[in-house]
């Protein structure tokens, strides 16, 4: 009986090919050029379709595998058991101290420790650990003298009696990284070879400890820095690489090198790709290791650790930041991570609060325990889209990678400039993209809060974007351009207005005004909109009673080359005249001395700074 209702409900569907598909889209585009029009030209340097279906699976070498098994594209493991991860800086150990365990009651089970002293002794570390039981909990030191604490670490855990096999710590020791990208500081005069050499003896000392990493790769640095999804996970790649490289020349064997990495890797607000990203690293990652023949095969799985975008984070608006946390936290949990960090929304510019804490955790756990992310195991595996994605990042990454081995390796390309110029360029074709608002940061560039004033804990110093001095990676936030320029605003002792004139074709008028009031208000520039005006005489008698600075009229199209010129003759010099929309009479209202136009093509972050510096802000 179900099989023939089945059959009947199918038989009512019947199946549709892509000949059909492709035939009714010819129809819609009515003659446009179908690639311009729907094939989506990606910054990772690939095209994505309009859309996919399962014969765009043929051929995809990435298919096949399960979960644990090598090249563990799926997952490194049978389950989906992500740890909650949150940070701590460690100025006081006390405070730190109570902090951790209050964290620890809430739900984390993954600390990091960020040590900011450059003095940490033996007692700092028993007084930063008090109450805590090492074996249960995952723990991360970052910060300063490392190397110094490792071995600290190892010998609490001896004299407390904890089994090597269950201690799980990471040391963030990343000098390719942390120290030559981001800082230029280097060893010249030994190539590094005193810092591989520290490593090599760490990964020496806890050869015997299964979960101890001594090595992560911070791939985060290069998205934080602008990069592109595809230059992250290449680079990360080749940094991983020129590890395995020079400490295998160290005389460390493959399986003790792989198996003390770690990756950190930024999560975008790219949903999907962000997915695909990490299935392609750890399919990469495999690869790599695979190639120097380990002995034992869980060498060759990737160990990633995910923290949402600092680069998406906004001062202004931020608790849309939680919103974007979210989603971003969704992307890691459904390819699968050991540990997630979601950063709190006010990381920006304050240290986070109790309240910003206790959020983003649960921004975590939320995922894990009401929305059950962490009952399935990559169930992105098999979506046409996903897979294709993954294809394709894997084969962009890795030509990335190949091209810095051709090179001299990580090192070499560094320091010939190749990885900051690619970096940089593609940091400056996403400062374009928001500045034009083709890429869109929530409250920043597009839909601000129009009542918001900056809060007293943002500063100067938290919106300022450093310079590059030299050849290094600079960490930004991409809505910086634009917080910059409000907070001045904010600061300046001055309230700017903006009037909505809005006259002519009434749907139009709404249209634009909403879209004028979004525009002006990026720069904290005060909007009084309005419904409509009937005439153009009450329209300018109520801008000029308001002492709005600008005066944006908001008509159609054909209402222009009629209305402008009026308003324009009855405001005389006394505001700055707009005109919402790029009308076809553009021309002819610019030979009548209108030269002020706003449209979706503006760079709205060149526009806006060009006002203010005509209000004298």
């Amino acid at each position: 009986m179900a099989k023939t209702n089945r059959e009947k409900l199918f038989a009512e569907f019947p199946p549709v090919s892509t000949e059909e598909w492709e035939a009714a889209i010819a129809v819609d585009l009515k003659g446009a050029d179908y690639e311009r029009k729907l094939v989506w030209r990606t910054n990772e340097g690939f095209n994505m379709r309009p859309y996919y279906r399962a014969e765009n699976l043929a051929g995809l070498k990435t298919l096949g595998s399960k979960a644990g098994e090598f090249p563990y594209l799926r997952g490194v493991s049978g389950d989906n058991n992500w740890l909650t991860h949150q940070t701590i800086e460690v100025s006081s150990v006390s405070d730190a101290n109570t902090l951790a365990l209050e964290m620890l009651d809430s739900g984390v089970d993954s600390l990091e420790f960020r040590i900011l002293s450059e003095e940490f002794s033996e007692s700092d570390l028993d007084a930063l650990l008090k109450g805590i039981v090492m074996p249960a909990v995952d723990l991360t030191f970052s910060g300063k003298k490392i190397p110094h604490i490792a071995p600290l670490v190892l010998a609490k855990a001896e004299r407390e009696g904890v089994k090597k096999d269950e201690l799980r710590v990471n040391f963030c020791i990343d000098p390719l990284v942390m120290h030559l990208s981001v800082k230029g500081d280097w060893c010249e005069n030994c190539g590094g070879e005193r810092c591989f050499g520290k490593i090599a003896e760490l990964l020496k000392l806890t050869a015997d400890y299964r979960h101890v990493r001594v090595i992560t790769v911070s791939g985060h640095m290069f998205s934080d820095s602008g990069s592109t999804i595809v230059e992250e996970l290449g680079f990360s790649l080749a940094v991983a690489h020129e590890y395995l490289v020079r400490l295998m020349d160290a005389g460390l064997s493959v399986d003790e090198i792989a198996r003390k990495m770690r990756f950190s890797f930024a999560v975008t607000s790219n949903y999907f790709m962000e997915m695909a990203k990490f299935r392609a690293a750890r399919l990469l990652w495999a690869n790599i290791v695979k190639a120097y023949s380990p002995e034992k095969g869980c060498s060759c799985k990737m160990f990633a650790h995910a923290r949402t975008s600092a680069w998406n984070q906004t001062v202004y608006d931020p608790y849309v930041n939680m919103l974007r946390g979210t989603t971003e936290a969704m992307s890691a949990a459904i390819a699968g991570v050991h540990s997630l960090e979601v950063l709190p929304f006010d990381h920006a510019y304050e240290a986070p609060t109790e309240f910003s804490y206790r959020i983003a955790r649960n921004e975590s756990l939320l995922l894990k325990h009401e929305s059950h992310f962490d009952q399935v195991v990559d169930p992105a595996g098999g979506s046409y889209y996903i897979e294709n994605l993954t294809e394709s990042i894997a084969e962009q990454a890795w030509k990335l990678f190949l091209e810095v081995e051709e090179k001299g390796g990580y090192v070499e390309a560094f320091k010939s400039g190749f990885v900051v110029e690619r970096v940089k360029a593609s940091a400056a074709a996403k400062d374009k993209a928001v500045a034009t608002r083709r890429q869109s940061i929530l409250g920043a560039n597009q839909f601000p809060n129009f009542t918001e004033v900056a809060d007293k804990a943002i500063t100067e110093e938290a919106v300022e974007r450093k310079p590059a001095e030299g050849n290094v990676l600079v960490p930004y936030r991409g809505a910086m351009a634009f917080e910059k320029m409000r907070l001045h605003v904010d600061r300046s002792g001055k309230t700017p207005k903006a009037f909505m004139l809005t006259c002519g074709s009434l749907a139009m008028a709404r249209a634009r005004a909403q879209f004028s009031c979004n525009f002006f208000a990026c720069a904290g520039i005060r909007v009084i909109d309005n419904t409509f005006f009937k005439s153009l005489e009450d329209g300018v008698k109520a801008a000029l009673e308001s002492k709005a600075e600008i005066v944006v009229v908001c008509a159609s199209d054909d209402d222009y080359a009629e209305v402008a010129p009026k308003v324009k003759e009855m405001l005389g010099d006394k505001a700055i005249l707009v005109v919402a929309g790029a009308p076809a009479c553009m021309e002819e209202l610019q030979a009548k001395g209108i030269n002020n136009f706003i449209s979706v093509k503006s760079n709205v972050l060149e526009t806006l700074q060009g006002y203010l510096k005509q209000m004298g802000i």
